[in-house]
């Protein structure tokens, strides 16, 4: 209700590609079952325990919520090659994310949240931190069965969305792509028709909030 997100159950791993797609339109794809008794502090698959805890209520944040958008957004349309490296973005901040909130480092990634062991590592000093940059960070590689050696830092989720937006639009397509919230469906933006006429609607938007703000 805040965000717009929701939650559809799966019944196991979507391939990047599919998973990536619904984060466009504001769905996450949620695993269902819970990781072994006998390995409560690890699981080689995302669990309810991963998913819920660690994830969902970050999608509550507008500036998070916007941001895992982006990202779904960027890969309609994307080749194979970018639909890796916007995977690979997703797994150094929506999974293994760290930002910084009033000059201090904080953890936000929910394989981070729902791993106290790698919580406390990767705010030890140990691991290497660099900044977040999604054409660098794309061609990252990771390890799934161990603690990340590398962690990427954002400095808000605002300005990883902004930095999002910039790294999709030098994804070669021919079309561009808009998430209208009022019907909840992806519009492809290729023609100037189409475009001029979004421009008139936004143009009408911008003019309703100039009114506004000038009454203070």
């Amino acid at each position: 209700s805040v965000t717009g997100f929701q939650l559809r159950p799966v019944a196991g791993l979507l391939s990047s590609r599919d998973f990536l797609a619904g984060l466009a339109f504001r769905v996450f794809h949620s695993t269902q079952y819970i990781r072994h008794h006998t390995r409560p502090n690890y699981t080689p698959e995302p669990d309810v325990c991963h998913e819920l805890p660690g994830r969902v209520p970050l999608f509550a944040d507008p500036a998070f919520a916007q941001f895992s958008q982006e990202i779904g957004l960027a890969s309609l349309g994307a080749s194979d090659d970018y639909i890796e490296k916007l995977a690979t973005c997703y797994w150094f901040t929506v999974e293994f994310g760290v930002t910084r909130q009033n000059g201090q480092l904080k953890a936000y990634g929910a394989g981070l949240l729902s791993s106290f062991g790698e919580l406390e590592w990767c705010l030890s000093g140990k691991p290497e931190l660099r900044s977040f940059d999604p054409e660098k960070t794309g061609l990252q590689k990771y390890p799934i069965t161990e603690h990340q050696p590398v962690y990427f830092v954002t400095e808000s989720f605002e300005s990883a969305k902004q930095e999002m937006i910039d790294f999709a639009a030098t994804i070669p397509r021919p079309f561009g792509v808009r998430y209208d919230p009022y019907t909840q469906t992806i519009q492809l933006l290729d023609s100037k028709r189409q475009i001029q006429k979004l421009i008139t609607n936004i143009n009408s938007e911008i003019r309703t909030l100039i009114d506004a703000f000038n009454k203070f």
